[in-house]
């Protein structure tokens, strides 16, 4: 089945979309950029990839802006990070988001591929699509070394939670040599349970009662 279709009929149109393969939905799945933007790259759409910054155009979280979360081709849909519904038990659920409804104000530049495909289909000559390729190169490596940076800080955080657990899971005992007083872990209370020895236990003492009754 051919990826395009020339037919007027709504019928036949709705079968090319409905069975477009992949790489022809990534295609479809793309927003508008800012006013900046457009006249930087010299373009009026870019589609969009996880890390973009978008602002919702339209619908109950218009003016909403951050990242995006993730992209969904076969469905054509994206989330976007801070736009959730809640659901009857209470628990929170991305909203899926048409791209269509979306307004893009800073492209993630992290793909060298990415990078390389605006340069090359930005309408400009040669001395100024060679200075914007300069311009993303430069603009990659500031969003890398943010990227880098918010994860040294994720890892700090989550170390630092770390030892806050452990210090929850120890109590102060006095050593009877020395006086002093120190931090040890918890001992864990081992539970009887009718099993093993405690279950023979419990027959023998029911035997007893048994046989008392009988006297």
């Amino acid at each position: 089945m051919p990826h395009t279709t020339s037919s007027c009929q709504p019928r036949k149109q709705r079968l090319v979309r409905y069975n477009a393969p992949l790489h022809v939905r990534r295609k479809q799945i793309a927003s508008h950029l800012a006013d900046n933007l457009i006249l930087r790259y010299n373009r009026r759409s870019i589609p969009v990839v996880k890390g973009d910054i978008v602002r919702v155009m339209r619908g109950a979280f218009r003016g909403h802006e951050d990242k995006i979360a993730s992209v969904d081709l076969k469905l054509r849909k994206v989330t976007v990070e801070g736009v959730t519904i809640t659901k009857a038990d209470g628990k929170k659920k991305a909203r899926a988001i048409d791209p269509s409804n979306l307004l893009i104000t800073k492209l993630n530049l992290t793909d060298k591929l990415r990078r390389e495909r605006i340069a090359r289909t930005a309408k400009l000559d040669e001395e100024q699509k060679k200075k914007l390729a300069s311009e993303l190169e430069a603009e990659a490596k500031a969003q890398a070394k943010e990227i880098e940076k918010f994860k040294a800080e994720l890892a700090a955080r989550e170390a630092k939670e770390k030892e806050e657990r452990a210090k929850e899971d120890e109590e102060p005992v006095v050593d009877h040599v020395t006086g002093r007083v120190e931090m040890k872990p918890k001992e864990e209370h081992d539970h009887e349970h009718a099993g093993g020895e405690h279950l023979d236990e419990v027959v023998d003492k029911q035997d007893k009662r048994s046989e008392e009754e009988k006297k």
